[in-house]
């Protein structure tokens, strides 16, 4: 993910493009159709209605394909939105999992550091940094911490739930899910995404099943995928388009660039969280990303342990 020139988030999906911008598009429509509804008024004019060669495209043809458009800019937008809120997830919780333990180690020895420094000095001072840094060490437990990461502030964790209703666990193993997860997911949310719906019972159900979908991607389930892919292709058909009305189409291009607006303030929340901000530093393999900190981490206990040895030695 990347900003562009004007501060907006520019989002990189998985095809290696950049998502249209939908506001744009609603702008362009509504200048292609009242330019072509003119051009329709002074033909029918001049000829007093007389129809026997075909007269200009009707405005709301034009529009029509000018939502379509904008819907499927949209869709790829919120595609490259949901895998980027993924990887921010998986970093984030792959970040506590296994430097979590490292990061502890240091605090631990800073905190013995201190306190060295402090017993052969007997300075007030270092006295005062001593009990600070191991204060560090021992923070008031939080409720992750009291339940064993079975409760959060929402309530039950993924992991909890998933337990008490007897649905497999299933941590995620590295940042990215896998290219064939990858796409299986964008395939299904091209197809299934609600922002398609045409109708209230209609949106229901794409909400309800994109919400699974999600779910098993952010989980990189494969099998489970291409379960809902057999159960979107076995269901019932989404109803065709209707040709609708100039100002039906208008109010729905307003929609989706109101849509694609509040989009772009999360895509930018993402971007500038702190795990957001480290996979931009490594967008193409954020998993060694992992690594190479975790390498920087272990160089740094390693200097604090000589360091406290040194102090006690002398």
């Amino acid at each position: 993910m990347t900003q562009d020139a004007f501060g907006e988030p520019t989002i990189r999906n998985d095809d290696e493009q950049d998502v249209p911008d939908v506001p744009d598009a609603t702008t362009d429509a509504a200048e292609d159709a009242d330019a072509t509804k003119g051009v329709g008024e002074a033909s029918g004019a001049a000829d007093g209605g007389a129809g026997a060669a075909p007269g200009p495209e009707r405005p709301e043809a034009r529009l029509e394909r000018a939502v379509r458009a904008a819907e499927q800019a949209l869709i790829e937008f919120e595609i490259a939105l949901e895998t980027f809120r993924v990887e921010v997830e998986n970093f984030s919780r792959l970040h506590h999992q296994r430097l979590g333990p490292m990061y502890a180690r240091l605090d631990e020895l800073d905190a013995m550091i201190a306190e060295a420094r402090a017993s052969r000095s007997g300075d007030p001072e270092d006295l005062r940094k001593a009990r600070e840094a191991r204060a560090m060490v021992q923070p008031m437990p939080g409720i992750e911490e009291l339940f064993h990461d079975w409760l959060d502030s929402d309530g039950l964790s993924p992991e909890a739930a998933a337990m008490l209703t007897d649905q497999p666990v299933q941590p995620p193993k590295r940042v990215r899910p896998a290219d064939e997860v990858r796409k299986l997911y964008r395939d299904l949310a091209r197809k299934a995404h609600p922002d398609l719906a045409q109708d209230d019972i209609e949106r229901a159900r794409r909400d309800e099943f994109i919400t699974r979908v999600n779910a098993a991607y952010g989980r990189g389930d494969e099998a489970l995928l291409r379960q809902l892919a057999e159960e979107w292709a076995a269901g019932p058909a989404p109803k065709e388009p209707r040709l609708s009305e100039s100002e039906e189409l208008y109010a729905r291009l307003e929609w989706l660039a109101q849509r694609k607006e509040m989009l772009t303030l999360v895509a930018k929340e993402l971007e500038q969280s702190a795990i957001g901000a480290m996979l931009q530093m490594a967008p193409d393999d954020p998993d060694r990303l992992l690594e190479e900190i975790a390498e920087q981490l272990l160089a740094e206990v390693s200097g604090r342990e000589s360091e406290l040895a040194r102090l006690v030695q002398s």
